[in-house]
């Protein structure tokens, strides 16, 4: 990258940063009404989501979630909450009452009550990932870019500053240029590689099922298989650990690298799949073209255990349970945890030094208060669909690899596998009858 890309570079994203500045927040919350929230989904990470807002400041104004006992200790906090069981209800009955969502559901229910939100013009903060299938998440960034509403992804270390100084490291030019780049996850850490069981047990009273299945396909509800948390094993409902943890673990990949659209990816490592779930452990290669400042370069994955070969460079060096290796000309760069917190450069060449460049980013004033502020139009969260969408795709495509066991050759623009034509028909599954948004 010329030294004339890098500045463009560095003054737009302080710019983005610096209309997101804590001082700016923190006014506009004292001189305004707080925001009127709806959590859909309340358990989970939606104690999070209730968490922020609170701290923050915003009014709980509804409850949603199917499982009403997850809905019992906010109701106790927010006594005026209305609380219901079925988001679709939630904003047939009270569009006008709510000024943001967090959807905070499992991933086959991100698209639909994401989308009803942007089409009514409600802000909306996603759990990652963003969507559940591709083209989903091509349709979600489509749609918020036709909408007033603010967006955000659930991302959090989009906001932390350890990616901000990966890309300021990589911009400098001092690394070199890229070669491949290698992410690893401690994930599964529920069943995978397993099949579906055998007869139904009966659904509990503060259940409602048939709103948990959504937009997938109904089966029979079976206790502890599929609600609450082991979901994300499931083909139906969640994205396996690829869906679970890439947008965290590969985002400063995403945001230092600017892959764009990949030229293929190819499974190379697949074991214990089955029809019903994700397998035990897998391992995958994306392919991704030049652009113009830097060379093509392949990005790597793995799951279940699985770890990249340590490079010579690292001498002694262990890697972290999750993390990252970017591998360039005359270093190694390794990002250490899920938010890359732990930042190492190791130098191909003995004896030689990586010159670290100056801080030029802004900080964040924190990952909620940046959708908070774009929800009140000072700037816009900087994990917006128009960046998590693009970035959810790619990562999910991962997941159709996986599932055929095959290499695609992707046609990015057109949202189209090119060599094996079954796959065209994993980028989008058509909702179950009353789900269709």
């Amino acid at each position: 990258m010329s030294s004339i890309d890098r500045r463009s570079f560095l003054r737009s994203a302080a710019a983005g940063a610096a209309a997101i500045s804590a001082p700016r927040f923190l006014s506009a919350a004292a001189r305004r009404d707080p925001l009127r929230v709806a959590l859909i989904g309340v358990g989970g990470i939606g104690n999070a989501h209730r968490g922020a807002m609170e701290s923050l400041g915003q009014k709980i104004a509804f409850l949603c979630d199917v499982d009403l006992t997850r809905v019992a200790d906010a109701a106790k906090k927010h006594p005026d909450a209305k609380v219901l069981q079925d988001y679709r209800k939630l904003f047939d009955k009270h569009r006008g009452e709510i000024d943001a969502v967090f959807v905070g559901t499992p991933d086959h229910h991100h698209y639909p009550a994401t989308k009803i939100a942007l089409d009514l013009g409600i802000h909306a903060y996603t759990q990652k990932p963003l969507t559940q299938t591709v083209g989903e998440a091509r349709r979600l960034a489509e749609a918020a870019s036709k909408s007033k509403a603010a967006t955000q992804m659930g991302n959090q270390g989009h906001a932390n500053d350890h990616w901000r100084r990966l890309i300021e490291l990589v911009r400098s030019g001092n690394l070199g240029a890229i070669v491949e780049t290698h992410t690893w996850t401690n994930r599964p850490v529920w069943p995978q590689g397993v099949g579906r069981p055998e007869g139904e047990d009966a659904i509990p009273a503060h259940l409602d099922w048939d709103v948990w299945c959504g937009p997938a396909p109904k089966r029979s509800f079976k206790a502890g298989v599929y609600h609450d948390f082991k979901w994300r094993g499931w083909w139906d409902f969640g994205a396996g650990a690829l869906g679970d943890m890439a947008c965290h673990t590969m985002d400063g990949v995403f945001w230092a690298l600017e892959p764009g659209h990949c030229e293929s990816v190819e499974p190379l490592a697949i074991e214990d799949k089955t029809d019903e779930t994700f397998p035990k452990r897998s391992k995958l290669r994306w392919r991704f073209a030049k652009n113009a400042w830097r060379p093509a370069f392949d990005a790597y994955w793995y799951d279940g255990g699985l770890r990249p070969e340590i490079p010579p460079a690292l001498g002694d060096a262990k890697i972290p349970n999750t993390g990252n290796l970017l591998i360039f000309e005359k270093a190694v760069v390794m990002m250490g945890g899920d938010y890359g917190s732990d930042m190492s450069v190791f130098p191909v060449k003995e004896g030689a030094t990586i010159e670290t460049p100056p801080q030029s980013l802004p900080s964040s004033p924190g990952h909620y208060q940046e959708f908070l502020l774009a929800c009140r139009g000072e700037g816009k969260a900087l994990s917006n669909f128009a960046y998590a969408g693009p970035m959810c795709e790619t990562i999910l495509l991962g997941n159709v690899a996986v599932r055929l066991g095959q290499k695609l050759e992707w046609d990015g623009p057109a949202m189209k596998v090119k060599n094996v034509d079954e796959a065209n028909e994993f980028l989008w599954r058509e909702p179950r009858e009353g789900w269709r948004v």
